[in-house]
């Protein structure tokens, strides 16, 4: 099954420069280290490992210390990170017996390859012995491995976006690239509006849109759907954090989306602030789910605002697949019998 919020993650950034630097020639540099931490953290958080001794999964991102900027020097983008991790793993074996360890990584750097990270497993000082801790060991600190890969992916490939600055012959290449697909992304619905994401300082170009949906049940039961854990991890088909409370959080998709729930109106209404990981640190939308009883069925009106513009038609698609689909298809809500 695809993870939806996989891919390139796109969207615009905007800087200013105060004078043209002709031929780039002067060093710029871009602290990321607070985009780096949310980046590291979601990608972390919820990998699970599993075999015949149980299921391991990270639970809490403890720490994330350390640095990461990207400087530009003549042209060509030098990228620098320093990080020390430390995360907690829970077990829980065959039998049920749950257990709690450790995850250290001490040497994330560009000085290191990915096959060179050292990543320490334990098991809590006062945890009996448990074949969990070899599970983490070998299958956790894989999918640890490919995780923090990603976030130098990105880092290299999505948040440089724009460091590239003009030239004495016009806009580099990579800004003429941006600027066309910023104009390919204007067919959007709504008004389009400009927000400063407070945590990087990036803007970003935001548009609003709505969908409506047609389910065969009542408003409580569709209601339900989207704030119990259980309903969740059934029509995702994968492990999912939800607290279905005023300001509880949710963490879904192997934590390519997450967020909190703004406000619930029991059965009418539920508000959350939605966001993929993707997105620059602190930025996320405003979704907002109305639920209409229509006798038999349920009309269910998804608006969604704040949306960063060049991300509109991957979210619209995501909410169709893996929301509204999957949720007809797990409970039988899409079809009359």
């Amino acid at each position: 099954m695809a993870k939806w919020g996989e891919g390139d993650p796109r969207w615009i950034v905007e800087e200013r420069a105060d004078a043209v630097n002709v031929n780039n020639w002067h060093w710029t540099e871009r602290d990321v280290t607070s985009w780096s931490q949310d980046v590291i953290n979601n990608l972390l958080l919820g990998i699970r490992a599993e075999g015949e001794e149980g299921l391991c999964e990270i639970t809490d991102v403890s720490n994330i210390d350390g640095e990461a900027s990207i400087n530009n020097r003549k042209g060509k983008l030098i990228f620098f990170y320093e990080w020390n991790v430390k995360a907690t793993w829970t077990g829980t074996n065959k039998k049920g017996i749950k257990y709690k360890g450790t995850v250290e990584i001490p040497n994330l750097s560009d000085e290191n390859d990915m096959d060179d990270l050292d990543i320490c497993v334990t098991a809590c000082k006062d945890q009996p012995s448990t074949p969990l801790t070899d599970l983490m060991r070998k299958e956790g600190a894989k999918k640890i491995r490919v995780a923090l890969g990603d976030y130098v992916k990105h880092l290299k490939t999505e948040f440089s976006q724009g460091m590239i600055l003009p030239t004495a012959n016009g806009l580099s290449k990579q800004n003429q690239e941006a600027q066309t697909k910023v104009k390919l992304d204007k067919t959007q619905t709504g008004a389009s509006t400009t927000a400063n994401t407070p945590n990087s300082g990036v803007k970003i170009q935001t548009v609003m849109f709505s969908i409506k949906e047609t389910f065969l049940t009542s408003p409580e039961e569709l209601y339900r759907v989207f704030l119990s854990q259980e309903m969740v991890q059934a029509f995702t088909h994968l492990a999912a954090i939800v607290d279905g409370c005023p300001g509880g959080k949710f963490r879904l998709l192997e934590g390519n989306v997450h967020g909190q729930f703004a406000e619930l109106v029991p059965d009418q209404k539920i508000v959350m602030r939605w966001r993929f990981s993707s997105w620059p640190a602190g930025h996320a939308s405003t979704v907002t789910l109305n639920f209409v009883d229509r006798g038999n069925e349920t009309e269910l009106t998804m608006e969604a605002r704040g949306v960063p513009s060049n991300e509109e038609e991957r979210m619209k698609e995501g909410w169709q697949r893996y929301y509204f689909e999957a949720i007809k298809q797990t409970f039988g809500y899409g079809a009359r019998l």
